[in-house]
């Protein structure tokens, strides 16, 4: 039986803070990159590969800097609510080479601050199990795009088999974010659940993938 889901704390109007938060966050999410664990390519596979790009939730940036990286004559526009991990994002940009290319803004999901139709692409990996109303945000990503669009939306999975769950818990590093880890976990949806919250929203021609830890969406605005 799948537990019930449990909403994070983290889903406030601040988002992650804090020097040693941050600091420890982005350690972690370095060692993804360095495992080749980040979604870059998800992302490329769903054939978002030109134009400008928004990415949802950017954190540390490792996500849409790899992107970037791996593409030619792109931008990118990170959105996070902390504006600890803006700072940080645009330090890495800077680190990576790509300043000119990736710029970062302050805002939620919920209520993004750009004009509609905005975007080429909208991504995002790891946030969909903080957004507070998913169906909102869902909508919000459906107003960015322009006409053609894609959005590539993933997150772990609540229903992952323990044993996977125990070991992912048990490779996390540092270990200081293995409490985060875990409740990012329990805060994430079934498939199930993500076909139910689409349901009435913006967002037409959804196509709902999973794998045995995580959840894909991905679409064309047509």
């Amino acid at each position: 039986m799948v537990r019930p889901r449990v909403p994070e704390r983290t889903e406030t109007d601040q988002g992650i803070v804090g020097e040693y938060t941050v600091s420890m966050y982005d350690r972690l999410q370095r060692n993804l990159r360095d495992r080749g664990w980040i979604e870059t390519k998800g992302v490329l596979g769903s054939g978002i590969s030109h134009g400008h790009a928004l990415e949802v939730g950017s954190g540390p940036g490792y996500l849409g800097l790899e992107w970037l990286k791996s593409t030619q004559g792109t931008s990118l526009t990170g959105l996070d609510i902390s504006p600890d991990m803006i700072t940080l994002a645009q330090k890495n940009a800077r680190e990576y080479g790509l300043g000119d290319r990736a710029h970062y803004a302050r805002g939620s999901g919920d209520k993004m601050p750009f004009e509609k139709e905005s975007f080429d692409a909208v991504f995002t990996n790891g946030s969909l199990h903080e957004w507070l109303d998913p169906r909102v945000t869902f909508d919000e990503i459906w107003r960015m795009l322009r006409q053609g669009g894609r959005y590539f939306i993933s997150d772990l999975r609540r229903d992952m088999p323990a044993l996977l769950h125990w070991l992912m818990r048990l490779r996390a590093k540092p270990k200081e974010m293995r409490p985060g880890l875990e409740s990012s976990i329990n805060s994430s949806y079934t498939p199930a659940e993500i076909v139910d919250l689409v349901k009435g929203t913006k967002i037409e021609g959804c196509k709902i993938g999973s794998i045995v830890i995580g959840i894909t969406l991905q679409g064309t605005k047509r």
